[in-house]
């Protein structure tokens, strides 16, 4: 659950900004989603702050997918990316299109989560009656070619009721687009999606209607196979979207969207005002985009998958909100970067006959490290 932070907070977030305290670029560049979506919209509103309040530009670069998203911040193009999981936790591990020669296990540090009222999790139609996750079994559900981090995310939400592909139709769609169609026209039962994405709205309105499967919260042995599968899942009650609101919450999962991050090599002084300037800013951005209430840091989840950077966690100690407990969990963290570094270097160091061959090779070295290390891989091929 999201940790309430308002008693440590106490008065020093009401009180005015002293621009010349945040010490700043006069220009700054994060890369973000596709114009349009909401994680750029919530970038633009972020930069019309810096400009009204400190003086500061932010070009948003806006890319595709995840490679695109990561490839200025390592190649030093831009400071910051407001990346989603792919970019962040799945380039930290070094799986999916990140477990090719060219990437690997990338050291990434976060500086702030947002954690907005609504949900990415699983939406179904209405009419086939999914009212949990047990209710899946023998249903229609979307798997989309190419977005293995997206369908990965519908295998852990499966397991929270012990339930794997086996136990559905797998309907596949050629993009996410396509499978929230699918819903509507009644060729898909189910598909992954954030409850604000247009498709949910579109859903909730069509003849089918929409339907959140519960992911009950005090359900720990079904939590705890969620986690094995994709430990970026935290518990949470969505209020925002289609068919949801604070008089009808759902119960249900989902994850930080963006991740405010960036390479580990970032200055920490940098770091540390971009974190400081996101905090003391809210006010000013906090209405300037759909979610952008998640950067609140009322909101922030110290214990996720990735680690903080060094700047942001010496903001976090100024304000006491960081604890003896946060700082073993990120040391663990960064402990992991350092076992995936490693199996990473014995990898590559050893010849192999294809790029197939040397995808394979990784993933076993890559399990076989973390395994010794007495952590858990997640993915073993």
């Amino acid at each position: 659950m999201r940790p309430i932070l308002a008693a440590a907070l106490g008065l020093w977030l009401a009180g005015p900004v002293l621009a010349a305290d945040i010490k700043l670029p006069a220009t700054l560049a994060w890369t973000a989603y596709d114009v349009g979506s909401g994680g750029y919209n919530q970038a633009v509103a972020i930069g019309n702050a810096l400009k009204n309040k400190l003086g500061v530009n932010l070009r948003v670069l806006p890319g595709k997918n995840d490679i695109s998203r990561l490839v200025p911040i390592r190649e030093n193009k831009v400071q910051f990316s407001a990346n989603g999981v792919g970019g962040s936790y799945l380039a930290q591990e070094g799986v999916f299109d990140f477990a090719e020669k060219d990437w690997g296990p990338q050291r990434l540090r976060s500086l702030l989560l947002n954690n907005s009222d609504a949900l990415l999790t699983i939406v179904t139609a209405k009419d086939a009656n999914v009212k949990t996750m047990a209710d899946l079994k023998g249903k229609r559900v979307a798997w989309v070619v190419g977005a293995p981090s997206l369908n990965q995310n519908i295998t852990a939400l499966l397991a929270f009721a012990n339930l794997t592909w086996n136990d559905v139709q797998k309907v596949e769609f050629g993009g996410f687009g396509a499978a929230m169609t699918g819903l509507i026209n009644n060729q898909v039962d189910a598909a992954f999606s954030s409850t604000i994405s247009g498709q949910a709205f579109q859903i909730a309105s069509s003849p089918r209607g929409i339907q959140y499967p519960t992911v009950p919260h005090n359900d720990k042995e079904g939590w705890a196979r969620v986690k094995k599968v994709a430990p970026f899942f935290v518990p949470f009650m969505g209020t925002e979207g289609a068919e949801m609101s604070k008089d009808k919450p759902v119960e249900a999962a989902t994850y930080p969207y963006p991740v405010l991050m960036s390479a580990a090599s970032i200055d920490a002084d940098l770091a540390y005002n971009m974190t400081r300037a996101m905090v003391e800013l809210f006010n000013d951005y906090k209405d300037g985009a759909p979610g952008n209430v998640g950067w609140d840091i009322k909101r922030q989840v110290f214990d996720w998958v990735m680690p903080y950077h060094d700047g942001s966690i010496r903001y976090f100690k100024e304000k006491d909100l960081w604890t003896a407990a946060h700082r073993a969990h990120n040391d663990g963290l960064l402990k992991r970067q350092d076992v995936l570094a490693a199996a990473w270097k014995d990898v590559t160091a050893a010849k192999h006959a294809d790029d197939k061959a040397f995808v394979a090779a990784w993933m076993k070295t890559r399990a076989a490290h973390l395994t010794k290390a007495a952590m858990e891989p997640v993915w073993t091929e």
